[in-house]
């Protein structure tokens, strides 16, 4: 079932070439003691694992740790990988276009996953049946169901999963979290993301042929089976059928920070989402303008989100005084309480704001601004070392907090898709008195055969 061999990087084999197997993977347990070299495999070969990539090279004689295989479903995409990935050049790895092949080669001690949303739960459980750990990145789930599982996927076989919300292990946000806690701004009531990341005219569904080299049907894995289109292939972030659009992408990320400040350990209560498409007509399914509300009890909070993809201010000096990566596209998370307010308004760096007057107070930032390349390299060395302690306790993402920040933008996605606000309970995870909207994240259907295991 895998190569046994190592081959030559940007070479295929009729082994790794050869029909697609989905077998169910021998049950493994995951291995790699303290002393020895992590072997990593990285599958989805996308614009994200460039970051991915760049931080296992930037780290991997100090934390000695080093890439030893890629898959994708495209040909073409493992045939450039060296070109795409330029730490990857000279190396001789073992290529796959199955990921199940590549989970079964027991040399492989962890996999770097930065497969779409539609694959994430999936291939994850998968990973851990064979024994792997894995890095996921965000949004690791499409329902609530598949965060149940993974969860219990990396319970079951004692992997280090670690979700790709790697503000949790910078040290600037980390020490900001910190003084929250200590009641740097007194006692906290509300928090507020913002994702304002401007989105031009996203095109139509045009159908063509598959492009050479590519398996459309692995690509679309769990997903039915519809004719190829760029829309699709190019598209997928924003349209809801694959992906969960601007409820996900970029604010999982914020979401994630604000349950982490306010201490949210429980799901919300109540949820809202006001949503709608403006300025463009396009295919997409994710609205291109959102407003949320989230009410939870325990503790007694509300949170509200904002995404906006067109003109628009800024909110706190988000875009020009305190700029993202991206300066035009501001992003970030605001903690309000009895005594002033803080900012996260990047990865990287925090603000406090004392009183009535606003008056500067404690901050932290780096200059100058962290690369997106290797920003995550803290995120990735805390895996590496939870891997090797074998402690999931020790992850600053364990896959558990992914499952509970992603359920936020689960239920918006919800509550927009069927036009109303939901109640929800926290215990169960289920959605009080709508079965339509319970259906959705709890009763997802699957296409045989990509279909997540009811027993992992």
């Amino acid at each position: 079932m895998h190569n046994s061999n190592r081959r030559e990087f940007l070479k295929s084999s009729a082994a790794a070439a050869g029909a697609s197997v989905i077998a169910a993977p021998a049950i493994a347990k995951a291995r790699a003691s303290a002393n020895d070299r992590i072997r990593v495999g990285i599958v989805g070969l996308g614009g994200r694992m460039g970051s991915h990539v760049a931080c296992l090279h930037k780290i991997a004689d100090q934390d000695n740790v080093e890439i030893v295989a890629v898959c994708d479903c495209d040909q073409k995409k493992l045939d450039s990988a060296a070109k795409r990935y330029p730490a990857l050049e000279g190396k001789k790895l073992a290529t796959y276009d199955d990921m199940r092949k590549m989970f079964d080669d027991k040399s492989i001690d962890a996999v770097s996953n930065s497969l779409g949303d539609r694959w994430h739960a999936l291939s994850t459980i998968w990973a851990c049946q064979a024994g792997k750990h894995v890095y996921v990145e965000k949004p690791v789930t499409h329902n609530l169901f598949e965060g149940r599982q993974v969860v219990a996927a990396a319970r079951k076989y004692n992997c280090m999963v670690q979700h790709g919300t790697q503000n949790r292990s910078n040290p600037n946000i980390m020490e900001g979290i910190q003084k929250l806690k200590e009641g740097i701004v007194g006692d906290l009531y509300m928090a507020r993301g913002i994702d304002f990341k401007l989105r031009g005219n996203l095109g139509r569904i045009r159908p063509s042929p598959v492009p050479e080299g590519l398996d459309w049907d692995k690509w679309l894995g769990p997903k039915p089976m519809r004719p190829y289109s760029q829309f699709w292939h190019r598209r997928w972030v924003f349209n809801l059928e694959l992906a969960s659009g601007c409820f996900a992408n970029q604010a999982v990320h914020e979401l994630d920070v604000i349950r982490w400040g306010l201490g949210l350990d429980e799901h919300p209560t109540h949820v809202t989402a006001t949503c709608g498409t403006f300025v463009h007509e396009d295919d997409r399914t994710s609205p291109t303008h959102m407003a949320l509300t989230f009410q939870f009890d325990k503790p007694k909070t509300y949170v509200t989100y904002e995404h906006r993809s067109w003109y628009t201010n800024s909110e706190a000096g988000f875009r020009w005084k305190y700029p993202f990566v991206q300066p035009k596209f501001p992003v970030g998370t605001m903690f309000f309480g009895t005594k002033g307010y803080m900012i996260f308004p990047d990865y990287s760096s925090y603000y406090t704001f004392m009183g009535l007057e606003c008056q500067p107070g404690p901050c932290k930032f780096d200059k100058p601004k962290l690369d997106w390349r290797t920003e995550t390299i803290p995120h990735f060395r805390n895996w590496l070392a939870a891997i090797r302690a074998r402690d999931h306790k020790l992850l600053g993402a364990d896959i558990e907090e992914g499952h509970k920040s992603m359920a936020l933008s689960l239920l918006a996605r919800t509550s927009y898709q069927v036009g109303r606000p939901l109640k929800f309970d926290p215990q169960t995870e289920t959605i009080v008195g709508d079965d339509e909207a319970d259906a959705m994240l709890n009763k997802p259907k699957y296409r045989e055969p990509y279909v997540v295991p009811k027993d992992v």
